[in-house]
């Protein structure tokens, strides 16, 4: 079994292995790795799909205003009135802004290690980042040293714990193991580092005001792809897109920072950042349908399908028909509107960060493309953005990055 599984399910995660780089404090374990197999035990990195990221605020009449929640709230069978999904995440996203416009004081905790070590760990995140997010890392060097490496840290996080799931060791993951990576965090965020990677997200978030809980909900979200490969309607894929996307959006904003010459609220950038985190997901969503199918997973509302007149048969059995073509032009037009709402708040992000959150956007947003040129065969035909058309993105993305607030 490989290293990273059995530092997930092994009741005594004290490994020695090379590199001298944490020491013992409070009940936090020694660990020893050598700089080498970093990527390889403890990542098993493969590639997977990529979070979005962006910002929030606290006014709320402001907010509800400028963004009504749609359906925020349902009756039950019994006539009891329940919160959906958007109104729950939307709550989320108050809670973040509220915690980002309190005066954040930088902690006080030590990270173990020396300063030398600390920054080497901030170089094997960008170097994980800009190996599997190249496009991105190239618009983190515009940012402030400080801030694109906890932006790296962030991202080596998110995959690491995206790659539990669904990477190469995704077989031997089982909640019990879910529950050992969550105490890690917990353990992170109290200044407890267990590697060299950990160690680099304990000092971002010592530094910036990162908050635990859209982390909490990540690790939630993979828990949902060890139990769930259907999905009854919008409400619960909405919810699913959060916890494994949007999340990625309230954990960034903090690091990426608002313009100070912004007037918009805090909230409202927040939305945004989760707008744009829901808009890549469902556009992977829609990208991977066939690959998905082969793993017997269907990430679609099954409502909807039904409407349409598809059901799960026709997803597994893979054939583009006029109906399937309805369906994706409604699903596009859903992810496309996802987008629309991320663009305003890209533009009050601070200048230095803008740059690589409007190419992600443009770049993303150029996938719904392909699948229509594809003629909506995302079964057999994985729709990519080229590298000429990738390349003729970035000097838009970078002229729309100066455009201020």
């Amino acid at each position: 079994m490989p290293v990273a599984v059995l530092w997930l399910v092994s009741s005594c995660p004290d490994f020695s292995t090379g590199l001298g780089f944490l020491d013992s404090i409070r009940d936090c374990k020694r660990i020893k790795r050598s700089k080498n197999s970093i990527l390889d035990d403890t990542i098993s990195i493969r590639k997977s799909h990529m979070r979005g990221k962006l910002r929030y605020s606290s006014q709320e009449s402001s907010r509800l205003d400028r963004f009504p929640l749609a359906s925020s709230m349902a009756a039950s069978s019994t006539g009891e009135i329940v919160l959906t999904s958007e109104q729950k995440v939307y709550d989320v996203v108050l809670k973040q802004a509220a915690l980002v416009n309190r005066k954040f004081r930088s902690s006080d905790i030590a990270i173990p290690g020396s300063t030398s070590l600390l920054n080497e760990a901030y170089d094997r995140c960008g170097e994980v980042c800009a190996e599997y997010a190249k496009t991105f890392y190239l618009g983190t060097q515009l940012m402030t040293l400080e801030r694109k490496r906890a932006i790296w840290a962030i991202y080596v996080w998110c995959r690491r714990t995206d790659e539990l799931v669904d990477g190469p060791n995704a077989s031997h993951i089982t909640p019990t193991a879910l529950d050992r990576w969550e105490a890690r965090l917990e353990d992170i965020f109290r200044g407890c580092p267990f590697d060299m990677l950990d160690a680099a997200l304990a000092d971002t978030v010592s530094k910036f005001a990162v908050d635990i809980q859209p982390f909490r909900d990540m690790i939630e979200g993979m828990r949902m792809d060890l139990r769930k490969t259907r999905y009854e309607n919008f409400d619960e894929l909405y919810l699913y897109c959060y916890y494994v996307a949007g999340t990625v959006g309230l954990m960034s904003v903090p690091v990426l920072g608002i313009a100070p010459e912004s007037q918009a609220s805090t909230e409202s950038v927040y939305h945004a950042a989760l707008s744009l985190g829901l808009a890549n997901q469902l556009t992977n969503i829609l990208r991977d349908v066939g690959e998905d199918a082969g793993r017997g997973r269907i990430y679609l509302p099954w409502d909807e399908l039904s409407q349409a007149g598809l059901c799960d048969d026709d997803v597994f059995a893979g054939k583009v028909t006029d109906k399937w073509r309805s369906f994706m032009k409604k699903q596009i037009q859903r992810a496309r509107k996802f987008f629309d709402d991320a663009e305003n708040g890209v533009k009050e992000l601070s200048s230095a960060s803008r740059w690589p959150v409007w190419a992600s956007l443009l770049l993303y947003r150029q996938i719904l493309d392909e699948i229509e040129a594809n003629d909506y065969n995302n079964f057999t035909k994985r729709a990519y953005v080229s590298k000429p058309k990738k390349i003729l993105a970035l000097p838009l993305a970078y002229a729309k990055s100066l455009v201020p607030p």
